[in-house]
């Protein structure tokens, strides 16, 4: 009963749209913002399970040895409801967000391309051709998400911790994306669809792996003058664990590790965040 209870946590997406709202979350807190958070908290839950639901249900499973796809193959209708209830969802706080209309627009259509290439039509087969695309486009849809899209909404249009703290998100998750795209080569192969490790050699995504993480390290550094040295070990954080998890993702690719783990070190930080937050005020 407990593996079914989190099976269903898990792979209905809510666990991925909670690590969404705590990154935003830490957002909020590193870049002081103020604009209706709890309306937007929603707004992307919704979005997220929508979203989320939207793609799995595009992916098929039915030869699939990857547990998740098969939970998925055995509860497409259950998807589609929850793709609906979070659409639905999406478009109530959306109206009640109309004022930031053009930016979250543009969150709406960095995930629609994510998805995009598993929509079996030719207008966005040709999307599958596009090399790395799958990466970029994920990467980014939740580096403007969960740090970017909160800035404008505040109208925070640029700062230096902005700059950082994308920065450091963008390379944390796209470090994380890397070691995706190399679990589903294969998949992606006979699918049609192109991404890092299927256009480039080992010893290449190697280096840009451990250059994400670098990256991310040290765009974490930099936003010491605009943070406490608590919040900036919280940072590092989740890439001191995602380099020392990479030989286990590469030879273990178990799914509870991938979309457990893996996902779940995107928001680790802001969890720790938190943590040191109540620690602080107690």
């Amino acid at each position: 009963m407990l593996k079914s209870i989190f099976n269903f946590f898990l792979y209905t997406s809510v666990y991925i749209s909670v690590c969404a709202l705590l990154m935003i979350w830490q957002t909020n807190q590193i870049l002081a913002l103020h604009y209706p958070q709890q309306t937007f908290y929603l707004f992307v839950f919704f979005s997220t399970i929508c979203s989320y639901n939207f793609h799995w249900y595009l992916t098929p499973g039915a030869f699939s040895q990857s547990d998740r796809l098969q939970w998925c193959e055995r509860h497409r209708n259950l998807m589609l409801v929850l793709c609906g209830t979070g659409l639905a969802g999406a478009l109530y706080y959306f109206w009640q967000l109309r004022e930031h209309w053009l930016v979250l627009s543009g969150g709406a259509i960095l995930t629609f391309l994510y998805s995009a290439p598993k929509v079996p039509h030719k207008t966005f087969t040709w999307l599958r051709k596009i090399a790395v695309g799958k990466t970029l486009f994920l990467t980014s849809v939740w580096t403007y998400v969960t740090t970017l899209l909160p800035a404008l909404m505040a109208n925070q249009v640029f700062s230096w911790p902005l700059l950082f703290l994308g920065l450091h998100r963008f390379f944390l998750i796209y470090a994380i994306c890397i070691l995706f795209d190399y679990r589903d080569v294969e998949s992606d192969r006979k699918e049609g669809i192109r991404s890092l490790i299927t256009w480039l050699d080992l010893s290449s995504l190697n280096k840009i792996y451990y250059f994400s993480l670098l990256i991310a390290a040290v765009t974490a550094g930099l936003l010491g003058p605009y943070s406490t040295l608590p919040v900036i070990f919280t940072l590092m954080a989740p890439v001191v664990f995602t380099a020392g998890l990479t030989d286990m993702a590469q030879r273990r690719p178990s799914d509870y590790l991938y979309y457990f783990g893996l996902d779940g070190l995107m928001a680790f930080s802001a969890l720790l965040h938190m943590a040191v937050s109540v620690l602080f005020k107690s």
